[in-house]
This record gives C-alpha cells, structure tokens and sequence, in this order.
C-alpha cells in the first residue's frame, strides 16, 4: 500500500465511520478499486478505526468527561445512569465478537455483492427511521440494548454502525440529539477492545505491504476527516435529514453489486 492509497482510504474512514454509509463497507469497496490485497491491510484497517475513535474522544471530551466526574461521585446520578446504558449496549456486539469473531473476520473478503447487499439494508433502515414518526423520549436501558443488538447486526461490512444505531433509535422514538450523541459513545469501548484483542493474540505482527509511512498517513487523514464528519453527523440528525444518505447507500449498493457481477 502505497501513500496515496494510504491517504484516500483515511479520508474514505474517517469520513464514513460517522456518516451513516458504513465505514467497512466503504472501505471493502475501497480496497477493491485501489487493488489493495484485504488480507494484508488489517494492520491499516485497525489503525484507522483508531484514529476515529480518537476524533471520537476529542469531539465529546467534555461530554466524558463530565460523565465520569460523575461517576466517581459514586452516586446514582444521572451520569452513573448513562455510563450503565452504554455498557448494555456493549453487551450484543461483545457477544458477538467474542463468540464469532473469526467467522466475522472471513466477510472482510472483498465481496461485493455481499458489501452492496448490505448497504442496501442500510438504505431501508435510514428510510423507515425517516418515516417513522413518534413522540420523542429520553433513551432507557432498553432502548439501550435495542440499540446495541443494531450495533452488532453493524458487524457486516455494508452495514453502518451509525446508521443502524441511530436509526434504530429514532424508530425507539429517541430525541435526536440524544441518540447521536449516545450512538458515538457507545462504539468507543468495543472499538478499543476489539483492537487490544487482535494486538495480543498477535494478528497485528503482520505488517505486509503497508509502511510506517502509510500507517502515519492514513491515521492523520482519518482524524481529521473523522472530526469533520462527527461534527457534522450531529447536525445532520438534528435536522431529520438521513434520507439523502439512504439514496446514497442504495446507488452505492447497486454500484458495487454491478461491479461484482459484471467486472
């Protein structure tokens, strides 16, 4: 993996990590046309996702902070309340990746028709929470593990996080800016842990065909576009506006299964 190609699958992450269009989709797709080898660029591919969840951290560092002032007040407050509904929420996706985490590994393949499928699916999550119409409620701990089963069905490259996240929240009847805000949060300790869990079990010794140079460069492109895309995320739910992504997803989605099929 050469600078160049290093730099555009930052930006492609960092961009798309917060939008709702699947950051692993879009970089499956990525690394299809680029003609980057998937097996070899798991070493990228976690260093990315790091450098998201670090524009993660800078863009609500406030917000974490103050919840965990919170909750070392060792008080049931509301803090202490939100920090227990992020870690149901982790529950799903912890299950998941610590029970299929190499058979989740083999979707990473490069496939897709399977990558187009999914954004599909995304596209249609995005029209129904666009469509759906309820009053709006602060998030329970059930909205909680709802929320977290959508993040673990996200596992599929197609299938954005963000997307299902928040959409599912939404059709939950969650105000907008809470589920944002809680849809960014909650993927921040599943993230970290997944990427200690590959470095201990030594799946990131391998560092074939990617250099230092396109590891530092594709860390800077996704920070930044990351805090781009975060800040904007945030303003975009506000407005209601994720139809525009769910026409996104499906044009995409068809794109790459045309490519699959006739390429």
């Amino acid at each position: 993996m050469g600078w160049l190609e290093a730099l555009i699958l930052g930006i492609v992450q960092g961009l798309t990590e917060f939008l709702p269009v699947s950051s692993s989709g879009h970089l499956e797709i990525g690394k299809v046309l680029l003609g980057v080898d998937a097996e070899k660029s798991l070493t990228y591919t976690v260093v990315v996702h790091g450098a998201t969840v670090l524009s993660t951290i800078v863009v609500f560092r406030k917000d974490i902070f103050v919840l965990l002032k919170g909750l070392f007040a060792f008080k049931w407050n509301d803090e202490t309340k939100y920090i227990l509904k992020l870690i149901v929420s982790m529950i799903p996706v912890a299950f998941l990746g610590y029970t299929f985490a190499d058979e989740i590994e083999l979707f990473f393949n490069g496939n897709l028709l399977l990558v187009g499928s999914m954004l599909i699916i995304t596209a249609l999550l995005l029209t129904f929470s666009y469509y759906s119409k309820r009053k709006e409620r602060p998030i329970t701990f059930v909205d909680s593990f709802v929320i977290g089963i959508a993040q673990a069905l996200a596992v599929m490259p197609g299938i954005s996080r963000s997307g299902a996240t928040i959409s599912t929240g939404l059709m939950l009847g969650n105000k907008k800016d809470g589920i944002a805000k809680f849809s960014f949060l909650m993927v921040l300790v599943p993230i970290i842990g997944a990427n200690l869990k590959d470095l201990l079990n030594g799946k990131l010794t391998d560092n074939a065909g990617v250099g230092v140079g396109a590891l530092i460069i594709g860390f800077l492109a996704a920070f930044i576009s990351g805090l781009l895309a975060c800040k904007w995320m945030i303003g975009i739910v506000k407005k209601g506006k994720l139809i525009y992504f769910a026409i996104y997803c499906l044009i995409v989605g068809l794109a790459a299964i045309s490519y699959n099929l006739f390429f």
